[in-house]
């Protein structure tokens, strides 16, 4: 079922009337337009088709819930929108209506050190919830590279991953709980079982990773408690260089495998990222030409873990003749992993002049073993786009260790790619759906996840999201009708719709 609305004065005059409060219902193109847009590429061609009809900024659980209750009433469609970092469209409204942006929902509630959470509203940031969490000597390490301005609610809707996940975890292993406002507007609690703060449990389904990276489908998170860990000691961080990339490819896997509790990460950079990277001019990375690809890993920890497990590093990366880059700018470049998010905003010409661009990246799952073959394959649909289409870049690709606490798993495989977005026309932006769908469909070819952590919501990924769920595809429609009748939270997202076609409507 298709649901579209054009929504008139009574309905905004109720949601005033929910609210209660100056400047929490926004209804000018200006605010509409701000919480249509996205870091990653956007049809800028086609900017008033992604608008919101109005803009909801709650502050309580009980406003959100009589929200969703009036757009279930209604069959109006509801979009939940955090910190509107993310890089796949899971917060642009596809379809009008009702645009719920938690940011006013950044309270933290309780900070528990007997049994190591915080509770905290869905509109706080990481760099916020460890400022006010530092005195206690404990930090929130769920730590993605948009760390400064991602929210904890939109870390939930997407599963995000980690640069510290081998170390601490991933979102779904630090979220113990959260309150859930359904596509009903009856309001749950989820968890690994029915205490808030179990993080463990063997009672009933194991709802938590059910609406772990709903994507805004299922729901709208208004509540979550969180896990804590003591603030680390210490760090390390070491980059190695090598003249190719099969050597930094071999030396990743001793780093990933050597079994140090202390790994908060393993990263490697391939040959076109370096050249990227040489040519922006915007890391610590050195230039000489014989550097063809850049192996990093860092430690965290005690003091007493992290020294010993330093040499062990330092001995495995340089076994296969990774050359160390230096304390200074290996400790420099990693301290600048959150930077990096916001630097791939323009390109380079071939004359070095800057160019505006926006970033794209497909960030798929993929078996280890199946890492050369994929990034083989992914180079050459890039180079065939950049040659076809004046307006792509290949900027790219790195690894990341992906499994948490297992660090010798399957491997966060990204490319990134440049996009001159203002030269976009309808043509071109076609040829980039057509792109991601070829790249999604590579990494489903060798056995990986189409996303490791951004989500499958946006064209060229969301068409592939049957194709890789396979036969749980039908559960999983299952799901979405039976949790919102009427598909409003969040419409046409991961090609769902189809749980509403002829034979299903509600």
């Amino acid at each position: 079922m298709t649901v579209t609305a054009s929504l008139g004065n009574e309905v905004v005059d109720r949601l005033n009337e929910i609210l209660d409060e100056p400047g929490a219902v926004l209804t000018s193109r200006s605010s509409r337009f701000n919480r249509a847009r996205v870091p990653a590429p956007f049809p800028v061609h086609r900017w008033e088709e992604f608008l919101p009809d109005v803009v909801v900024l709650p502050r309580t659980t009980e406003q959100v819930s009589r929200i969703v209750k009036l757009a279930n009433e209604l069959k109006v469609p509801i979009v939940p929108r955090a910190g509107g970092t993310g890089l796949a469209d899971g917060a642009v409204p596809m379809r009008g209506g009702i645009l719920v942006d938690v940011k006013r929902m950044d309270q933290v509630k309780e900070i528990d050190l007997v049994n190591n959470t915080v509770t905290v509203g869905p509109g706080i940031n990481m760099q916020t919830l460890n400022r006010h969490l530092r005195p206690h000597g404990v930090i929130y390490p769920d730590d993605p590279a948009s760390y400064a301005c991602a929210l904890v609610g939109g870390r939930i809707g997407t599963s995000g991953l980690s640069l510290l996940g081998a170390r601490y975890g991933h979102t779904r292993d630090l979220v113990i709980s959260f309150e859930m406002v359904l596509p009903t507007g009856e309001v749950i609690e989820v968890g690994d079982g029915g205490g808030r703060k179990v993080r463990k449990s063997s009672t009933g389904y194991q709802l938590k990773h059910l609406f772990m990276g709903h994507q805004g489908t299922l729901g709208i998170v208004t509540e979550a408690t969180l896990e804590l860990v003591p603030r680390a000691e210490t760090e390390f961080a070491a980059f190695f260089l090598f003249e190719d990339y099969d050597t930094a490819y071999r030396t990743f896997s001793k780093l990933a495998k050597s079994g140090l509790a202390t790994l908060a990460g393993v990263m490697l950079f391939d040959p076109e990222k370096v050249d990227y990277l040489r040519r922006d001019d915007e890391a610590y990375i050195v230039q000489p030409a014989w550097v063809k690809a850049v192996c990093a890993v860092s430690l965290l920890g005690t003091r007493v873990e992290v020294e010993p497990a330093r040499d062990v590093v330092m001995k495995l990366g340089r076994s296969l003749g990774g050359r160390y880059i230096g304390d200074e700018i290996a400790s420099g470049d990693w301290a600048a992993r959150h930077d990096r998010y916001a630097n791939p905003l323009h390109g380079r010409d071939k004359n070095g002049k800057v160019i505006p661009m926006s970033w794209h990246c497909e960030d798929a799952a993929i078996p280890y073993s199946e890492v050369p073959e994929v990034l083989r394959k992914w180079h050459a649909i890039a180079r065939r786009y950049c040659e076809q289409y004046e307006i792509f870049d290949d900027w790219g690709a790195f690894a990341y260790t992906n499994a948490a606490h297992k660090p010798w798993g399957d491997i966060l495989l990204e490319i990134d790619m440049g996009l001159w977005e203002d030269r976009m026309d309808e043509y071109s932006w076609q040829a980039f759906v057509s792109l991601k769908k070829e790249i999604a469909q590579v990494a489903i070819d060798h056995g990986g996840s189409m996303s490791s952590c951004h989500g499958a919501t946006r064209a060229g990924d969301a068409e592939l999201v049957p194709t890789e769920m396979g036969a749980s595809w039908e559960v999983m429609k299952a799901i979405k009708r039976a949790l919102d009748p009427h598909n409003i939270m969040n419409p046409g997202k991961q090609s769902l719709d189809e749980a509403y076609s002829d034979g299903h409507r509600s």
